[in-house]
């Protein structure tokens, strides 16, 4: 594990793990409200890699934030959430900040000699709205997108701003059955408005509430190797 340097909208360098073998591909992993960049670095080891795969993992952290739905309270966050219902007034400034920020690594990664077609955006929760929403936003096809436990943001403006660059891109999207912070139906409608808009998307269910199980990880492996074979 090593924090790759450079000067980021993040303020902070991201958890980098590099690859054992030659680096060819990448993910760029956004973790969830209030947490940081080291909540998903222990995933990596259970993907069941090749041993010699070409794959950097990068997991950025979000700057510090006041997070209205909790008081005001300062923790790192993509963008603001006001309410509980995520479809009320949603933080658009912030998410496109967010954006350019997720931007930054894509181009760490182009820079480094990484095809765009071998970049997956993977988030969990607000992460996973943020992967989504710049994923659909990219002007170079990306290899795919992995939103967990997570929902479509901006849903209104997606039709106008979706490049047509990513208009087929897979989208693997899961989510726990018995989620409390983001009810399934937020996912399982995000799902259905992707695929109405002509959309790749892969949709998966768990017996879980807001996190992450086994047979999602695995799911997600299949998937992963799967788009960066």
């Amino acid at each position: 594990m090593t924090a790759k340097p450079g000067n980021y909208r993040a303020g902070e360098a991201p958890v980098v793990i590099e690859p054992p073998g030659r680096h060819d591909a990448s993910v760029i992993w956004l973790h969830g409200l209030g947490a940081d960049g080291h909540d998903f670095e222990g995933i990596v080891p259970e993907l069941g890699l090749p041993r010699h795969h070409g794959i950097r993992f990068t997991f950025p952290h979000a700057p510090k934030r006041p997070i209205t739905i909790n008081g005001g309270m300062v923790m790192r966050g993509w963008y603001d959430i006001a309410a509980p219902d995520l479809t009320l007034r949603e933080d658009e400034a912030g998410l496109r900040d967010a954006a350019a920020i997720v931007e930054e690594f894509i181009a760490t990664e182009r820079a480094a000699g990484v095809a765009a077609d071998r970049i997956v955006l993977a988030g969990f929760s607000q992460g996973g709205a943020v992967a989504l929403f710049t994923g659909l936003r990219h002007f170079e096809r990306l290899a795919g997108i992995m939103a967990l436990s997570t929902y479509l943001p901006l849903p209104g403006s997606l039709s106008a701003e979706a490049h047509d660059a990513n208009r087929q891109t897979p989208i693997f999207m899961g989510h726990g059955l018995y989620d409390p912070l983001i009810p399934v139906f937020h996912g399982r409608h995000s799902a259905e408005l992707l695929r109405a808009g002509g959309h790749d998307v892969t949709w998966r269910t768990y017996a879980m509430p807001h996190s992450v199980c086994a047979e999602e990880v695995r799911e997600l492996a299949l998937w992963l190797k799967a788009e960066l074979r």
